[in-house]
């Protein structure tokens, strides 16, 4: 009995740690499809496009609002008869055409308005997901020989991000469900009887839909900004301006990309740098889909947001620009969110005056800690 109880502790610890630790492939990825069915990744990512693509479109139509009426209304050169008529050819549909009414116009036009405000601040965020890409998906029909790329990839974001849990971080959604579960955390605990079997599969079931479709939509925007990058690179290598460092040339001498004539004319007497930004273009392009799995992707974000912000200035494109900036921070983890938040808060808390520190470093000290400690 000695023998038998002094041999089978050892015998027991290598299957443990076997069963702990997957020794096949098969065994790897049913671990990460288990995770991947369990909890939604990237929380931080998809708040971060939520509010992105939420604020660029509201100072969108902020921007656009003079001109609104010969861009979309009844008084565009593009009437809503014509419209109609391409949508009967394209399979596209709008609700800015369901009435030739000026007023009609209007109400929809306040309407996205609010509706942008409230997804971007995450206010019902699941019914205003789909609001928001209903409304973008109309005025991007309305108007379909007016856009540029930014609209496209807004359109694109706007549909996969009704599938994912965009609300679950930095939103007013978050914020309310915090304060329910403090409030009624200790009264719950107390008085509510355990719930049914029923209940807890239903629960267990809606929880694992949820990151499903999460985890689902977030693989569609990375693979979608990973197939953007790789084919504009690609497309690039097949011609000689971009190869010999003459594209960006050619581009800075065109009236229509030109809203500020004296600084293209600035960088286009450098002709150096023009080239090197010409292949170092190509490059993180072609490049970018192979970056994403190890640190190196860091700095070719920041390369890539130092392109976009060029482009923006230079190319007078800021919607474009924007959209591909948001669509940027999918790659970023939560820590770095986090982080970020914790050298904000650092920032400002050193520019923060000493009066207020002091008057808010007071304010805890009227609560008991026994009273905080009892509540948790």
């Amino acid at each position: 009995m000695e023998t038998e109880q002094s041999v089978a502790p050892h015998r027991r610890v290598p299957e443990r740690a076997d069963a702990d630790v997957p020794q096949s492939a098969a065994e790897r990825v049913g671990a990460l499809l288990g995770d991947l069915t369990e909890r939604p990744v990237a929380l931080c990512g998809a708040a971060a496009l939520r509010i992105g693509y939420g604020l660029l479109y509201f100072v969108f139509l902020l921007r656009e609002f003079p001109h609104r009426n010969e861009i979309w209304g009844p008084g565009s050169p593009w009437t809503p008869e014509l419209a109609r008529q391409l949508f009967d050819q394209t399979g596209w549909a709008s609700i800015l055409t369901l009435s030739d009414s000026r007023v009609y116009f209007e109400i929809c036009y306040a309407a996205a308005l609010v509706t942008s405000a409230l997804f971007l601040l995450g206010w019902r965020t699941r019914v205003m997901s789909v609001l928001f890409a209903v409304m973008v998906a109309s005025f991007h029909a309305r108007a379909i020989f007016m856009t540029d790329g930014g609209d496209n990839l807004i359109l694109l974001m706007a549909v996969y991000l009704v599938l994912t849990a965009c609300g679950r971080r930095w939103s007013l959604d978050a914020r309310r469900y915090r304060t329910r579960a403090c409030a009624g955390r200790t009264e719950k605990d107390a008085t509510s009887p355990a719930p049914e079997h029923f209940q807890r599969q239903l629960g267990q079931s809606r929880r694992t839909l949820v990151a499903v479709l999460h985890n689902c939509g977030m693989f569609v925007i990375a693979a979608q900004v990973c197939f953007l990058y790789g084919s504009a690179g690609l497309y690039k290598v097949q011609g000689d301006t971009w190869g010999n460092g003459t594209a960006l040339h050619y581009v800075l001498n065109l009236d229509l990309f030109r809203p500020w004539p004296e600084l293209s004319l600035l960088a286009d007497e450098h002709d150096v740098l023009i080239a090197v930004v010409c292949c170092l273009t190509v490059l993180l392009q072609v490049a970018f889909p192979f970056v994403l799995f190890g640190r190196l992707k860091y700095p070719v974000l920041a390369l890539l947001f130092g392109m976009h912000l060029g482009i923006a200035v230079l190319m007078g494109l800021p919607l474009f620009s924007g959209a591909m900036i948001v669509a940027d921070a999918v790659f970023l983890p939560d820590r770095f969110y986090r982080h970020l938040g914790q050298v904000s808060r650092r920032i400002g808390r050193r520019l923060t005056p000493t009066r207020w520190r002091v008057r808010a470093g007071a304010e805890p000290a009227f609560v008991p800690p026994q009273q905080a400690s009892s509540t948790r």
